[in-house]
């Protein structure tokens, strides 16, 4: 059966199960509330890293059509919620975007419709929250409505998976929504693993996320004292990774950045904390870890002025590569931001390159247009945050006044290392 599907939503999540489905075969229909998304897709214009103008013209092509026109989802077998969920002021998900979805579609769902939210959020939000609302607004009982749940595992920029090759983990609270959803997904990606509820399902996103968060909070704090102790961590790193066995690489940076990492672990917090009464202490701590590296690195700049008799007030900043990942335009809650904020408050001058942001919504901040070696070489001290691949960093490294580099990237003994 070639399912009528709805996506919901059309940014880094929806965007990439679209072209899948598409490529697939199925009739894909997508449906945003921004008209400028909408009418640049049915343009063949592109704004997620992972799709190309080219793919996004080649899927329109092939029947695609996106639209604001709520009444779409009429004519589907299949919806599919992929909208934002950012963390609310009192550190859980903000639902907004979800519960507007579901207020949007629900009067609009026929009988034997499935509809999956794949938008991360805490252990219950399906059962909880999207159900409910589904079946009143609709007014479908759950023996003709289907409501499951798939996480999301999308990695911007990853060149060896993606949304196909990926395995979809998939639950739903019954046994016929449960055998819809796999089936759905079946059509559309490699492998499915199907789960016995909605609730492990959404905790599985959590604990993924959770585990990259605590590892890198851990390496993050190593990696602090490594340096006062006069001991070269990225060789720790490096001799550690030859266990063939009971142990996976980490490595420390300025922050953590991205939608996933500094998020997703706090909507599990969170509902520990207002459900249980007691705190998630590992993700608490991780937290506090990763949210003062900016902090740190802006101390190591200071400190590399210090040894040459330099305040960092007055003095010139350059910092490379301002996106939260390596060779993507995404900069969601890169560390970069809160780093040329520390900079400018502390008094520097703050310049950047970025071979993906042309425009770096950072005020104060100037954008370094010239040679870049030669805004290396003039600097006081440049700054390695992201390491594109475009950068020469042999070359920074014999050209620049003083180079810090953040990953641990470098090779020679000139550069200083987090």
């Amino acid at each position: 059966m070639t399912s009528k599907l709805v996506v919901v939503g059309l940014g880094y999540v929806g965007l990439p199960l679209v072209a899948e489905a598409v490529r697939a075969g199925l009739p894909v229909t997508g449906f945003d509330i921004t008209p400028a998304v909408v009418a640049g897709l049915n343009g063949g214009r592109s704004h997620v890293d992972d799709l190309s103008d080219e793919e996004i013209a080649d899927l329109v092509a092939r029947g695609f059509r996106a639209t604001d026109d709520v009444t779409c989802i009429q004519d589907a077998d299949v919806v599919v919620i992929c909208v934002p969920t950012p963390l609310s002021a009192e550190g859980g998900p903000d639902l907004a975007a979800v519960e507007g979805a579901c207020r949007s579609i629900g009067p609009h769902l026929r009988p034997g419709t499935l509809v999956v939210l794949e938008s991360t959020t805490y252990p219950g939000t399906t059962a909880e929250v999207v159900r409910p609302m589904l079946e009143e607004l609709s007014g479908l009982g759950p023996d003709r409505l289907h409501v499951a749940y798939s996480p999301e595992r999308i990695d911007p920029g990853n060149p060896r998976f993606g949304l196909k090759n990926t395995p979809k983990v998939v639950g739903a609270d019954d046994p016929v929504a449960a055998e819809r959803v796999r089936d759905f997904y079946a059509q559309v990606v490699d492998e499915v693993v199907v789960t016995n509820g909605t609730r492990e399902a959404e905790s599985a996103k959590l604990l993924e996320n959770t585990y990259r968060h605590v590892n890198i909070a851990l390496v993050n704090e190593m990696a602090r004292f490594f340096h006062e102790l006069d001991i070269d961590f990225w060789e720790v790193i490096r001799l550690a990774s030859t266990k063939p066995f009971g142990f996976q690489p980490f490595t420390p940076g300025p922050g953590v950045g991205g939608h996933c990492i500094p998020i997703d672990p706090n909507y599990l917090s969170h509902r520990v904390r207002t459900q249980l009464g007691y705190s998630f202490r590992f993700v608490e701590l991780a937290q506090e870890i990763n949210s003062a590296m900016p902090s740190y690195v802006v101390g190591r700049v200071s400190e590399l002025l210090n040894d040459r008799s330099q305040a960092l007030r007055g003095s010139t900043v350059l910092l490379l590569g301002v996106t939260y990942k390596p060779d993507i335009a995404d900069q969601r809650e890169s560390p970069a931001t809160d780093v040329a904020k520390r900079l400018l408050r502390a008094g520097a001058v703050v310049r950047y390159h970025d071979p993906y942001v042309e425009d770096w919504d950072v005020p104060g901040t100037e954008r370094a247009v010239g040679d870049l070696l030669a805004e290396a070489a003039d600097a006081d001290v440049t700054v390695l945050l992201q390491n594109h691949s475009d950068y020469d960093l042999d070359a920074l490294e014999a050209g620049a006044r003083c180079l810090f580099d953040t990953r641990g990237r470098t090779t020679g003994t000139q550069a200083h290392r987090l």
